[in-house]
């Protein structure tokens, strides 16, 4: 028998289990993580996140929730959070106390999502059963789904990975496979994916466009706000390089002479020395690793600014959260 099948049962919470449930049907799959990847440090990283953003979004409805597997099987949770990010009105009860009820709440709910995420059924990662089930993969997985799509500024930790193992009954037994699956994007190249995201955003989502331009700005005003700025207009306000460059000075802690840029440019040069001199600070400091043309910040080109704002938002919210 195949080892890692072994090992998996060592975990007395996997054991449990599948001595609680009934015996697989023929042809069924189960997936779960496998007990090395259970304590992943990136994998509490991001159970830790969804959860603090989770408790943040429901503030004012005062819902706490302390474990994502155990809190949101009902769909009690997840109603709440899809009212309050999408307004979305659904039509089901907010409790459902019994094993039925629960089920046709969470087939009401995950029908919702996959229509406003616009994926077909195949594409999935989750379902009715996995959620009701307590399965933490597809839960992450539903939880990582929404908030890309609900909040695309949102920094979502990257790179989060488990292995998993699959067990599937043949009519040989058990039959079981091992894989290593994503549950947060690769980010490889960090600046490639910006760019698809921003061509996607503006391409396909104008809708959600004034949504990340306002979390943008918020974020910019949290640090320029200090010393007096009020940052209204992300096509005028940055293409002079003035913004950026104290931005940058206020997240890094730099202290920026004043004989080294032009605090109140006349010029096209000096607004893009300024640009230039901004982009190569960021690129120094390890925030900027894509390529950038300070012409287009100069011209006021929306999705370049947006762009380089997004990447110190995602890594500074990182941090913060």
């Amino acid at each position: 028998m195949n080892p890692d099948f072994l090992n998996a049962f060592t975990q007395p919470s996997t054991l449990d289990r599948f001595l609680t449930e009934d015996v697989l049907a023929k042809g069924e799959k189960r997936k779960l993580i496998k007990p090395t990847s259970s304590s992943n440090p990136k994998l509490e990283e991001l159970k830790l996140f969804l959860t603090d953003w989770i408790n943040r979004t429901l503030k004012q409805e005062h819902i706490v929730v302390k474990s994502l597997e155990e809190d949101l099987y009902d769909g009690l949770v997840l109603h709440h959070l899809l009212e309050n990010l999408g307004s979305l009105k659904l039509d089901v009860e907010k409790i459902a106390l019994t094993e039925k009820k629960q089920r046709q709440k969470l087939s009401v709910i995950l029908e919702v999502v996959a229509k406003c995420l616009q994926l077909e059924e195949s594409q999935l990662k989750w379902s009715v059963e996995s959620i009701l089930a307590k399965d933490l993969l597809s839960t992450l997985h539903l939880l990582v789904a929404i908030a890309k799509h609900f909040e695309p500024t949102l920094a979502l930790p990257p790179n989060v990975q488990v292995e998993t193992i699959t067990i599937e009954t043949t009519s040989r037994g058990l039959k079981t496979s091992n894989a290593v699956e994503y549950i947060t994007e690769n980010k490889e190249n960090i600046g490639a994916q910006s760019n698809d995201a921003f061509d996607e955003l503006f391409n396909c989502a104008p809708d959600k466009l004034d949504a990340v331009k306002k979390a943008l700005l918020q974020f910019v005003d949290q640090h320029v706000g200090k010393l007096g700025l009020n940052v209204k207009d992300i096509e005028t306000q940055f293409s002079d390089g003035v913004i950026l460059l104290l931005l940058t000075g206020q997240l890094e802690g730099y202290f920026l002479n004043l004989r080294n840029f032009f605090l109140t440019p006349a010029s096209t040069m000096e607004m893009l020395h300024n640009v230039n001199l901004a982009l190569e600070l960021l690129a120094e400091g390890g925030l900027l690793n894509f390529p950038v043309n300070s012409e287009d910040i100069v011209n006021g080109d929306t999705k370049a600014t947006m762009r380089v704002l997004y990447s110190l938002y995602s890594k500074y919210r990182t941090k913060e959260a």
